[in-house]
């Protein structure tokens, strides 16, 4: 059963998606409109996502990841948001460190 969209998730996919380009716009737009599906089995803070598809349109054809980036701190993550059929699918964080990353580091720290 999906859950809220926590706020640092939110945060996330807000600090990812700045650029003013159509697909950027059209996935910030989906934001308020997205749910938690899943999370990651690992113990990451990885997460399914799914966006009430009535409430707003997809974002216009693109690749994927939509958006990508590093994070200053923790320096061995990054962090990428995936699509479906023009919608929020996947918010992964993954890093190099062989220890999973088990809570969001905060936005600010996302290097694009």
């Amino acid at each position: 059963m999906a859950e809220p969209l926590p706020l640092d998730v939110a945060a996330t996919l807000n600090a990812l998606l700045t650029d003013s380009d159509p697909v950027s716009s059209a996935l910030r737009a989906q934001i308020p409109h997205t749910q938690v599906a899943d999370a990651c089995g690992c113990g990451c803070v990885t997460v399914d996502l799914v966006v009430d598809d009535a409430a707003v349109p997809p974002a216009p054809a693109h690749g994927n990841p939509a958006a990508d980036a590093w994070y200053t701190e923790p320096e061995d993550a990054g962090v990428m948001v995936f699509t479906k059929d023009g919608y929020l699918s996947l918010l992964e964080i993954y890093s190099t460190s062989t220890e999973p990353i088990t809570a969001w580091p905060e936005s600010s720290f996302i290097q694009r």
